[in-house]
């Protein structure tokens, strides 16, 4: 790996640690990942950092940067951050639904930069003691030892010691119902304190709905804390594919209408398409 690579990486790992109340606590929120190997990284000590390590930091603090996108933004992308701000300022709680595709993780992942603002990619293998773990590690704390009732006890008290903390809960509609109960209990501790937002697909909106119609245990009260409300984020329009082309060097309308038609109202594959579009070879080489 390269050093200019390896700056790109430090540098953004320095805007990551300043996202939180220290390095330690930053460090604690990466897996497999020492307070000591951050400061080296950040300190321009490098000489002991094996590149695996270098791959592994960069992942978790966003991707791989040494491929340049740019991140334009979109209608629906718009929307989620205003729900978002809306939610930490006032401690409010929304459930937010879209297509994949629609730049929900990106924008998350963006509004994670600003103070106590924590995002947590949900995943269906999750149990409730892992989904504590994780929830902890966000926030910058090793529960290595605790129990799940003290490991709750440590969100509720953390987040009670925070200014308009905000948990954004990604692809919530992937855990099981066990972990789907603690959003009852986190609400109940930190209502009027905390914000939370749940993000996913219709998916969520289907269980949801379907629980209550079947009277389901703690499915009427998760229903009743969204306010008994779906916010729908808007599909991706031809401006918005526009406004991601321009960004990313795409100018000419025949190619931009050539992504457009391909992109099937996902970015992801907006993104395949500009890289295909500026890596193909001029015809006769």
């Amino acid at each position: 790996m390269e050093n200019t690579e390896k700056q790109q990486i430090a540098d953004r790992l320095r805007d990551y640690v300043g996202t939180y109340d220290s390095q330690n606590k930053a460090a604690n929120s990466l897996k497999d990942v020492s307070a000591a190997t951050v400061s080296h990284m950040i300190n321009g000590k490098w000489d002991l950092i094996k590149n695996e390590m270098w791959r592994n930091v960069s992942a978790q603090i966003g991707g791989n940067y040494t491929q340049v996108w740019q991140i334009a933004e979109t209608t629906a992308g718009k929307l989620l951050n205003g729900i978002l701000t809306d939610a930490q300022t006032h401690s409010n709680v929304f459930a937010a639904i879209g297509k994949a595709g629609l730049c929900k993780t990106s924008t998350m992942k963006m509004f994670a930069k600003r103070p106590n603002a924590y995002r947590l990619q949900c995943s269906e293998f999750w149990n409730r003691k892992y989904f504590l773990v994780e929830l902890l590690k966000v926030m910058g704390f090793d529960s290595s030892g605790l129990t799940i009732p003290e490991m709750m006890q440590e969100v509720v008290k953390r987040l009670m010691s925070k200014k308009t903390p905000l948990i954004m809960l990604d692809e919530f509609d992937k855990v099981t119902d066990q972990v789907l109960y603690f959003f009852i209990t986190i609400y109940n501790e930190l209502e009027d304190h905390c914000g939370i937002m749940l993000c996913a697909t219709d998916h969520l909106r289907k269980r949801i709905l379907k629980g209550v119609a079947l009277n389901k245990k703690g499915y009427n009260e998760i229903y009743s804390r969204i306010g008994r409300k779906f916010i729908e984020l808007p599909d991706l329009n031809y401006t918005d594919v526009v406004n991601v082309c321009a960004a990313n060097g795409v100018e000419d309308r025949k190619l931009i209408k050539e992504v457009w038609e391909d992109c099937d109202g996902d970015l992801r594959r907006v993104k395949r398409k500009i890289h295909a579009l500026k890596n193909q070879k001029p015809n006769g080489d």
